[in-house]
């Protein structure tokens, strides 16, 4: 096995009900890369959907060996078959990347980030549990904060509305492109493409 594969997790949760939920946008850009690897995902004992293969090639270079991974637990649970997968395929922490939505950024803006805390969000806190670190690469995808009163752990599991869905398909390959980015350029390299210059880095 390689010594310098990428894991690629995309958080969400399993199942027809949840697909178009918010919080499944880990697992939209998970579909998006395997598309662009040009293979499907396959059951992994880990209990992992997972597809290998190359992404962020360049003319005339190959790419980085990457597996995409989508854990078939609930996501409060996503850190037992994240790590099942990591160690399985002797990926170190330091060369995950996990994609997952992001209530405290607004719709479609994308960040990057290294290590931190979680700010509420069950599958992140499952997966540091679980790694037993929080220094694993983020690409954090902005849902926006619920209407109103609504609880955000409702929130979370309804579907984008009907003007978000036209603008769905942009933001997750922009996202998809910045899992690429931070793959063959780093980390400060794809945060001075991916963020606002204003904002600073989230």
């Amino acid at each position: 096995m390689a010594d310098d594969r990428w894991l690629v997790v995309g958080l969400g949760n399993p199942g027809p009900g949840y697909a178009g939920n918010r919080h499944n946008a880990g697992f939209m850009v998970a579909d998006v890369l395997a598309k662009r690897m040009g293979a499907g995902f396959k059951r992994e004992r880990s209990r992992v959907l997972a597809v290998s293969g190359r992404l962020a090639g360049l003319p005339g270079l190959p790419g980085m060996p990457v597996l995409v991974a989508k854990p078939m637990s609930y996501m409060n649970l996503s850190g037992g078959p994240v790590s099942a997968a990591a160690a399985f395929y002797k990926i170190p922490p330091a060369r995950t990347v996990v994609v997952h939505d992001e209530l405290d950024l607004p719709f479609g803006t994308i960040r990057l980030k290294l290590g931190g805390g979680d700010s509420g969000h069950n599958g992140l806190r499952s997966v540091t549990a679980s790694f037993g670190t929080r220094d694993y690469f983020r690409v954090r995808i902005g849902i926006g904060r619920p209407p109103g009163r609504q609880d955000p752990a409702h929130y979370v599991l309804t579907d984008f509305s009907s003007a978000e869905r036209k603008e769905l398909p942009f933001v997750v390959d922009r996202a998809a492109d910045a899992v690429e980015t931070l793959l063959l350029e780093g980390l400060a390299r794809a945060q001075d493409r991916f963020h606002p210059a204003a904002s600073g880095s989230g």
